[in-house]
């Protein structure tokens, strides 16, 4: 049914306010239930939107999918500033995630009104938290994506379907043929058609839709060897989730939420955690990962104390790098031990029992906030700081929470290759090898398509284990560990490649999940043109050198110089 001149304007303008990503769905909507391209990826995060750009760059046409109305994912939509290794301002990432990143600092100094030395600094960080070197507001890292996909969106090369998720698949042989996905606004269904697909999704979602071959939890330490693992498969065995939000400090105003329906449990919860947890959830102790010793943190917005600030920790906008009346506060990311929930996963249980953790998880974060605003101790002896005022602009939603739960552990490909602690974990590396700590190096992968690091770093475990914070050594990412075993034209592009309970502890991160989408990316741009499929390229010594040859002049690198253990 054609659209009357009056609905197709309002449509289109409604497009141009959201931003061109949601141009060509909105008016599409009306034309057809079923859309075709050249890639189907499904999942709009960090990996999602990395496969996008690679794919539409190398002349596909893509249709992206996201279950939220913003694109990014960890990004944007979770809200959590970029977890990074050290070396991430040189090397260590692909060409493409260090323009994201350059495109951040640009748009604030485009943008905001900059102290003059804060628009001096080539590292802006705008936050200044010390989690990250780049600690930034999400809505501006959503418009820079915007800005990096926008010529493509205009080109006609790329369709974004914004607030659809997928509900169904159909499979010919070993072949996935379609995809179903809903409108989450009309509960309308639509079928996307392609020789290709990317499952993006923050939790493996087309694994069990297409029957792929899949893990869920902890692998068993006799099918993987790795001296962490528990002795039998656990898929009970998933790392906690967090619900963000975002706060700012006005002294002198009251700005205390209701009080949480689940506030009188979570303020008594005394994780059972094992080793254990040093206190109540609820406190400025925690478990320090690493030694699993008591961690004590300071909680101070008015920047007066010493110690771990968890106000500066994941600090997005420092109001000191801004013309005074910028701000009127710093803001400050909550993503800490306090609002972790692993008492429940969202994977391996019935919709309903996913659906009453993710209310739980918000129950947590809104708790939180709540002690923090009452009863929290003070470093001047009191308690309580009413004018923490929570921030849902910043998060684009009514109850001031992130718009998703940010993801730590996915579904994961039984992937043709799985990383495993035994080549990249320092430790294990080390007892393999038989050298010095100073001597080793991650196993090397000849079907390398990017590199990444960071600590083995497992939150609290969904069966009761705490923390597990293992040494991990810089690594690559091997090519086998974004295809399936069995179907062949379906890759992981996110945090559901072939890595195990443990080592995706490490291969977690955003510039990981941004390299693997856009390695999947080119690598189906590079099968189409060679009429080919991604198992071929990998098998084919001609064809992967030429394919590795295509990464590096897309500006990826394949492997590390000689570094530390992180």
């Amino acid at each position: 049914m054609s659209l009357s001149r009056r609905s197709f304007l309002d449509r289109l303008t409604a497009c141009l306010l959201a931003g061109p990503w949601m141009l060509q769905p909105s008016i599409l909507a009306a034309r057809s239930r079923e859309l075709q391209a050249d890639l189907v990826i499904v999942g709009g995060g960090v990996g999602g939107c990395a496969a996008a750009l690679a794919a539409c760059r190398n002349g596909l046409r893509v249709i992206l999918t996201e279950a939220t109305d913003w694109l990014g994912g960890q990004l944007t939509a979770q809200a959590v500033p970029p977890d990074e290794h050290p070396w991430i301002e040189h090397f260590g990432c692909t060409r493409s995630y260090r323009e994201f990143r350059e495109g951040v600092r640009s748009f604030y100094r485009a943008h905001y009104p900059l102290t003059p030395e804060a628009r001096a600094q080539p590292f802006l960080n705008p936050g200044n938290g010390w989690v990250s070197r780049l600690c930034h507001e999400p809505r501006v890292a959503l418009a820079v994506l915007h800005q990096m996909l926008a010529p493509h969106c205009s080109g006609g090369r790329l369709t974004v379907l914004g607030e659809h998720a997928p509900v169904n698949a159909a499979i010919s042989g070993d072949r996935v043929v379609v995809v179903e996905v809903e409108d989450r606004r009309s509960g309308d269904r639509r079928t996307l058609r392609a020789p290709f697909f990317i499952d993006a999704t923050e939790l493996g979602e087309l694994l069990p839709l297409t029957g792929t071959e899949h893990v869920v939890g902890a692998e068993a330490r006799r099918d993987t060897g790795e001296p962490h693992a528990p002795p039998e498969p656990d898929p009970g065995d998933q790392q906690a989730f967090t619900w963000c939000f975002v706060v700012e400090y006005l002294p002198g105003e009251d700005h205390t939420i209701e009080r949480p329906e689940e506030y009188d449990f979570w303020r008594t919860y005394v994780p059972r955690l094992q080793p254990p947890w040093p206190g109540p959830l609820l406190s400025w102790e925690a478990s320090d990962p690493r030694t699993l010793g008591v961690r004590r943190f300071v909680f101070d917005p008015t920047l007066r104390s010493s110690g771990l600030n968890l106000w500066t920790y994941r600090r997005i906008a420092a109001a000191a790098q801004f013309v005074p009346g910028t701000y009127r506060s710093d803001l400050c990311l909550v993503n800490w031990p306090q609002n972790d929930y692993w008492l429940g996963p969202l994977v391996g249980v019935s919709p309903a029992e996913a659906a009453r953790n993710l209310a739980r998880a918000k129950q947590l974060s809104l708790s939180l906030l709540y002690w923090m605003q009452t009863e929290a101790p003070r470093p001047d002896g009191g308690t309580g700081w009413k004018g923490l005022r929570l921030r849902p602009d910043v998060v684009g939603t009514s109850d001031g929470l992130a718009k998703a739960p940010y993801i730590r552990e996915s579904r994961r490909l039984l992937a043709e290759f799985t990383v495993t602690e035994q080549h990249v974990g320092t430790e294990a590396r080390m007892a393999l090898t038989g050298k010095p700590r100073d001597e080793i190096l991650a196993e090397r992968f000849a079907d390398t398509v990017g590199v990444g690091a960071y600590r083995i770093d497992l939150h609290p475990r969904t069966n009761g284990r705490n923390y597990l914070d293992l040494s991990c050594l810089p690594f690559q990412i091997p090519l086998g560990a974004l295809l399936p075993r069995r179907v062949e034209n379906l890759l992981a592009g996110a945090k559901n490649i072939g890595t195990t309970h443990i080592t995706n502890g490490a291969y977690r991160l955003h510039p990981v999940e941004w390299t693997v989408g856009e390695a999947a990316g080119v690598l189906v741009a590079f099968c189409h043109s060679k009429k080919a499929v991604p198992r071929q390229v990998r098998n084919n010594p001609k064809l992967l050198a030429e394919f590795q040859q295509t990464l590096q002049r897309q500006g990826f690198e394949l492997e590390w110089p000689r570094l530390r253990p992180l």
